[in-house]
Parts: C-alpha cells; structure tokens; sequence
C-alpha cells in the first residue's frame, strides 16, 4: 500500500503508557498518522479502501488489520477510539459496536456453542435478558439467572457446560454490587469466560480487567457520549480472549459509523470531569432523598443501604450519578402525579448525558432466581449536571404531587 496512507498499529498495540487515566483521557488515539497535525482525528467516511498496485492489494488480503482493507474494518476514526479504550481498559484488543446491547450479545455469542450454559444476574439489563431469553435460547444455550449477591457461590452453579458468567456490577435498577474477583476466580476454575458490563462506573471508576474480567462492555451511549445523541458499544477483551472476540465479531459485520465514534471520541476527553459532577450532583441529592420520609431506602452504591456497599468500597473509586429510590407507599398508577410534571427531571430511557432522567420501573416483573419487595413502587434516578438545589426542589414539588395523590387515593 502506499507509504501515504494510515496505517493501523498491531490489534493487540503497545503497551499502555504509564500516565495517570485523566492523561490518557486526553492524549490517546491521537496519532499523527490519523490526525494528519491537527488536534482531533477526522471523520473518515468510507466503505470502499483503494489500493495502488495489485501487489498491495494482495498484502493487504494476507494482513487486513495491518492498515486500511475495507470498511468494515474502520478507518483512523474507529481506530482511534479503539486505542484509547483498550488503553484505558488494559486489554489485548477493542471493537466498537452500533450499540451497547449489540457489543453484549456478541459478546456472549463469540464464546457459546449450542448445549452450552450461560450464567446471569438476575438485575442484568432487561434487554440482556430478553436476548438470553430468546436468541440464546433459541440457539439451544442454557441460561441460569443467579443471585447478583452470590459472590464465590456460585461455584455450585457452574457446570461443565458453562462457558459464560455476565457480571453486571452495580446491577440494572436495584444496584446490587457484585464480588466480581470472586465470581471471576469461580468462573476461571471451570475455563469459563466473564463479561462484564462496566457501563454504570466506566473505566474510570473499575478496572474491570485487573479484578478478573475477561471482556470488559461499554454502553458508550452513557457517559463516554455524554449526551444523550447517539448509540454506541464497544467490547475491550484480554489476551486470551481477544482472538474468539474479533473473529466472531468480524463474522457477523459489526461496525459502527465513523460519524458515532467522532462524538464518542469528543465525549471521551470530558470523561473525567463530568463523572466528577455526575458524582457530586449524584451524593448531594441521594442524601437529601435519603431523609425524605417517603423513601423505604436508597439504592446508590456509597450509602450503606444498598446491597453490596462494602464490595464498592473495597473495588471502586467513585459513584456515577445513576441510582434508584423505594418508596414506602402508593403504587405504580401514583408514578404519573410524581413524574408528569418535572422540570428538570425528564421521564425517558437511557442516562449518562448531562441531563437528569427519571423512570418508575417494576423489578418483580423480570426477577427470575430472586425475589423483588418492596412496600411501594421504584424510581430510578440519572443525577445529571443541573445544580442539585434545583433539581432537589424538583423532586421536593413531584413529592408534593405524589403526596396529594396517595392521600387523595
């Protein structure tokens, strides 16, 4: 190929360099070999590659990761978010995804076989489940729903067909902190891979890898975007990982648009400071919510509380700005006093973006190998980058509304 055109480093790249995560935040992926000397790298739109000669084009078919072959591929955009979170992760190798649920499922599916055993919390993310439910289950895959709190229990589930435990740690709604080394340490003795999905603290706040993970998932659509304007996975995998990871996810097409991960790239240099206000804002209104006389208790990582406290002292460095409420009455038909008229707080799905969210949602409608209580409905909470006074006044009024409504009831 020409000696112009952008070549690709080695999948598995050199070794991180050793600089603080803030560092790498703002210088990786920025070769000047793809940002041609300015600070960012281009959108490189492009499906079809050219090559020069005959002779380069079969040197390219022989090494197609060795620079650019086909879009498919990507280009120095992709790449360049590639690099940065396979730094940040500490793994062998980074693919980007079209989604967070797209780089999950295939993730699980590059290590499966029919007659199979998949292993599952039972808080993962409800769309994980529906996928392990349906397209795993259709494909012969055994899928068993452990208790998130099981820790090195869950030895006595494993079996010699297991070859997959989803880890999802603080888990979907209920926030249930996992032993994920223990899990890991479980999962390993019988040659089984774990994939977590890190999206709620990101690389910035769990190492995923170090404490066992084999493939470490990123819903970039959260925090690494930050808002709120496009969809976006990727899947970071070790050593021995990575290889069933790439082919698999190269068999099935999965790419994503150089256009997506120029907004990912973009959202990743703020990474940083946003989870630190995500993270304040988050604490500021979780206490005062803590001392509501409406709320049962507060599912947020840092508070006592919630299940799994101690383990998110002993792995994490910090909380991001999601976590959830159970009140102590009324009823799920109440949530549209409470929720219809905020003002900061906006009902919808997702969260990560500077915005704040708010979403009622029902966890015994989905719990499996557990049971959910609870004397009144759940409310989950994305704490965005609002000052927290307006957005406590915001909640002090929807509570207001919820009260009138309860009494009225």
């Amino acid at each position: 190929m020409c000696r112009s055109k952008p070549a690709r480093p080695p999948l598995n790249g050199p070794e991180p360099q050793a600089v603080k995560k803030d560092t790498k935040l703002a210088t990786l992926g920025r070769r000047r070999e793809w940002t041609g000397g300015v600070v960012n790298p281009p959108v490189y739109r492009a499906s079809t590659h050219l090559f020069d000669t005959y002779a380069d084009l079969r040197t390219a078919v022989r090494q197609p990761d060795a620079g650019l072959f086909y879009g498919r591929r990507g280009g120095p955009t992709v790449w360049s978010l590639q690099e940065a979170m396979r730094e940040l992760e500490g793994g062998a190798g980074c693919l980007v995804y079209p989604s967070g649920m797209a780089a999950v499922s295939t993730a699980v599916l590059a290590y499966v076989s029919p007659g199979d055993q998949v292993l599952a919390p039972d808080s993962v993310y409800e769309t994980t489940r529906l996928f392990l439910d349906g397209f795993a289950k259709r494909m012969g895959i055994q899928v068993t729903y452990y208790d998130p709190l099981i820790g090195g229990g869950i030895e006595r589930l494993l079996t010699p067909q297991s070859r997959v435990v989803l880890v999802e740690s603080p888990g979907s709604l209920t926030f249930e902190v996992q032993d994920t080394p223990a899990i890991a340490e479980a999962a390993h003795a019988r040659d089984a891979v774990v994939i977590m999905d890190n999206t709620w603290a990101t690389p910035l706040l769990f190492d995923a890898l170090p404490h066992g993970v084999d493939v470490s998932v990123q819903a970039c659509t959260k925090y690494i975007v930050g808002h709120s304007d496009v969809m976006l996975g990727t899947a970071t995998a070790n050593e021995a990982a990575w290889p069933r990871l790439k082919r698999v996810t190269r068999r099935l097409g999965q790419i994503a648009s150089p256009d997506d991960v120029y907004l990912a790239l973009r959202g990743l240099r703020t990474l940083s400071v946003r989870l630190d206000r995500h993270e304040k804002n988050g604490l500021d209104v979780a206490r005062w919510l803590a001392d509501r006389p409406e709320v049962d208790r507060l599912l947020h990582p840092a508070f006592d509380s919630c299940p799994g406290h101690a383990l998110w002292q002993r792995d994490f460095s910090g909380a991001s700005g999601l976590f959830s409420i159970v009140l102590n009455r009324g009823s799920y038909d109440a949530m549209g006093a409470f929720v219809d008229d905020m003002k900061l707080f906006k009902l919808g799905f997702s969260w990560g973006g500077y915005e704040s969210l708010i979403l009622p949602s029902d966890p015994s409608e989905i719990r499996t190998a557990t049971r959910w209580e609870a004397p009144g409905p759940l409310v989950r909470l994305h704490v965005g980058l609002e000052d927290p006074a307006d957005l406590i006044a915001d909640l002090e009024a929807a509570f207001d509304r919820f009260n009138a409504a309860v009494g009225a009831g």
